[in-house]
């Protein structure tokens, strides 16, 4: 058996095995006292296309502030939330970030920009990276590459500052870092690791410390979108069941369709704008009885995410019934199928030398063409007209020897035209194209989520995120399930994340139970069972005959975990006189783990429990209990000797091993 290399022999680790039947604790309400030290929950929505931030005095929990409006914003778009986009100097250092960063980076010479370092729509890097760990790098729009926590760690220490900054103005006083509360909030699917890197990033930040993890709170994205929708008042959303999707975009045009924001106070005071949110459940809430589901599809810049919510009355506190699913099917795939137009028509050698040789220019283009992607409608009728720069227009020429003009006709694309003015003319089925890849992978993955049996009987679909804006996304899901459940936008959808991440921070214990992503357990050594075990698990000491490698598990994938329930086993060391015992904790996403070795175990976690120095007079079979504790988005994990009380505590870590 020599040859067969086991984790547990390599490492001469004398192991441990179950003592016990195991048996769940459930963790009182401990941490009740310590909520009243912070005087203001911010909560931040760092977005893969665009970010905010919005908070709440703890002293007057009804009012939500959303951040002040940003200089700079964008014809057609409205500018309550900043572009996720960061600059870094020739020298590495933090410049600016958003629309300031936008704007300096266009406004530098060719000569100069190809030095600075600009970044956008980095965070999908962390939903595509298989295998994250704190040494990942982003690529700037010049090619060089930066550590992704250092880029991570700048734009939440720019919000940092701006909040603070924020507070201490409308305060008269400085506020300091310790008295907020903190909340990030990241899409439901990302993996463990990535929920990892955005706290490490924020402790790098300065907004908490591994000392004082519980100022921050990392939320889940339909999570927060579901606590807002709650308090949600009948005038404060649109029922697509009843009427025509809505364009979302100008307050104005809305309430003219019959909407009145009587009870959604916009106070414009010091510029940042305050939202009533009453103690009240809301009226469709009021609809829903105990054990009613509905769904929340969060669509954004990058991904799509939805979770089932049931309601658990009184209280009406939240159940998740089906694990957290979606995919990148954010709105940033219509971009991407504009780039695929533009090389059918320019050629991609083109577009690839164009992107490197004027950066500004071609996030100028792609500016452009957001705010004509947020004028497609499913009724449109003319045209849409995108600018190109001089510079894509001049450098096209230099590149091929023909004009812009002259590509388009030769190019078989018939419903994208020149027009005289120097724009791209598509008209409106072109501009819906676009949008139809996107829009079929939602509604498809929805589809398959609809067919669960744990989403029977949804009564609602909430759509919320940026992308929720849509009309064209809008008409998708009203025709395919509006006949299944009625489904609701609320006002000021791509702020409902926001006011429900404040919502959280305020009153974390909302969210009551969920469903763990993975499988978890521990590796234990068994007695070796003949013809049960594998031969080649075999390990004889001391003439004991064990099993190595055996996954001992705490909880399995997708099963229902309470918040801050505790699962406990007790070991025992496999060798009695053993004082340094390691409890190595692994996870993987299939429910059915037999051992550690398996294809998809990785170890996330190690328990060290040093007992030299201890009395001797311990009993000859000492007790080890091993707890971990689940529910938040973290996990913890503690060993105790019984006899001695001696214990050791370690966060399970996914991005070290």
């Amino acid at each position: 058996t020599s040859a067969y290399s086991s984790p547990a022999k390599s490492l001469g680790d004398p192991g441990i095995t179950p003592l016990s039947p195991s048996h769940i604790v459930k963790d009182s309400d401990a941490d009740d006292a310590v909520e009243q030290l912070y005087l203001v929950v911010v909560a931040i929505d760092f977005g893969t296309t665009s970010s905010g931030y919005a908070y709440s005095f703890t002293k007057e929990p009804e009012c939500i502030h959303v951040m002040r409006r940003w200089e700079g914003g964008d014809p057609g778009v409205s500018n309550q939330k900043t572009p996720t986009t960061i600059l870094l100097t020739p020298e590495r250092k933090f410049h600016s970030f958003g629309y300031a960063a936008r704007d300096f980076y266009h406004d530098l010479d060719p000569t100069e920009s190809k030095h600075w370092l600009y970044f956008e729509k980095f965070k999908m890097k962390l939903h595509t990276t298989g295998n994250l760990t704190m040494e990942t790098d982003l690529t700037a729009a010049n090619g060089k590459k930066v550590k992704a926590l250092e880029i991570f760690a700048y734009a939440l220490q720019f919000f940092k500052e701006q909040a603070l900054k924020e507070l201490s103005d409308q305060g008269g006083s400085d506020f300091e870092n310790t008295e907020v509360r903190w909340v990030i909030t990241v899409p439901a699917i990302w993996k463990q690791p990535a929920k990892q890197f955005m706290r490490q990033a924020a402790y790098k930040a300065g907004m908490a410390s591994p000392e004082n993890p519980e100022q921050l709170i990392i939320a889940l994205e339909p999570e927060a979108a579901s606590i807002y929708c709650r308090k949600l008042r009948l005038h404060q959303m649109i029922d697509l069941s009843s009427r025509a999707p809505v364009n979302g975009y100008s307050p104005s045009d809305t309430i003219g369709t019959g909407f009145t924001q009587a009870k959604e106070h916009v106070r414009h005071k010091r510029q940042s704008r305050t939202f009533m949110v009453e103690n009240v459940i809301g009226e469709i809430w009021s609809e829903l009885e105990e054990g009613d589901r509905y769904i929340v599809v969060d669509s954004g810049g990058g991904t799509v995410d939805m979770t089932v919510h049931q309601i658990r009355l009184p209280e009406g506190h939240l159940k998740e019934l089906y694990k957290a699913t979606g995919g990148p099917y954010g709105s940033l795939g219509v971009d991407y199928e504009f780039e695929k137009l533009l090389c059918k028509i320019f050629g991609e050698d083109f577009i690839e030398q164009f992107k490197i040789k004027r950066p500004a220019a071609w996030v100028d283009l792609m500016i452009a063409f957001e705010s004509r992607k947020r004028a497609a409608a499913p009724d449109r009728t003319n045209p849409l007209n995108i600018t190109l720069p001089f510079s894509f227009i001049d450098y096209y020429k230099k590149f091929r020897g023909h004009s812009v003009e002259h590509a388009l006709r030769k190019s078989n694309v018939d419903f994208v035209k020149w027009s005289s003015q120097g724009m791209l003319r598509m008209s409106p089925d072109a501009m819906n194209a676009l949008f139809k890849p996107t829009i079929d992978q939602i509604v498809q993955h929805l589809s398959e989520v609809f067919d669960k049996p744990e989403v029977a009987n949804v009564k609602f679909l909430f759509l919320v995120g940026g992308f929720a804006e849509s009309p064209l996304l809008q008409q998708a899901v009203q025709t395919a399930f509006g006949s299944r459940c009625r489904v609701i936008i609320p006002q000021d959808v791509g702020l409902t994340i926001l006011k429900g991440a404040v919502l959280f921070g305020l009153d974390p214990a909302v969210i009551k139970v969920r469903r763990s992503p993975l499988t978890y357990g521990v590796g234990v050594l068994n007695r070796f069972v003949e013809g049960k075990h594998p031969p080649e698990k075999l390990l004889v000491k001391d003439g004991t005959r064990w099993c190595t490698d055996v996954f001992d598990k705490f909880i399995s994938a997708d099963q229902s975990v309470a918040l801050g329930e505790t699962v406990t086993r007790s070991y025992t060391p496999a060798k009695p006189s053993q004082l340094v015992i390691v409890i190595n904790i692994y996870s993987s996403e299939q429910d059915n783990v037999s051992f550690i070795t398996e294809a998809g175990v990785k170890k996330c976690g190690t328990l060290r429990l040093d007992l030299t120095g201890t009395d001797a007079s311990v009993p000859n079979r000492r007790e080890i209990k091993t707890l971990m504790q689940f529910g938040d988005t973290e996990i913890k994990a503690m060993a105790i000797d019984v006899a001695t009380s001696k214990s050791v505590k370690v966060g399970i870590d996914f991005l070290n091993y």
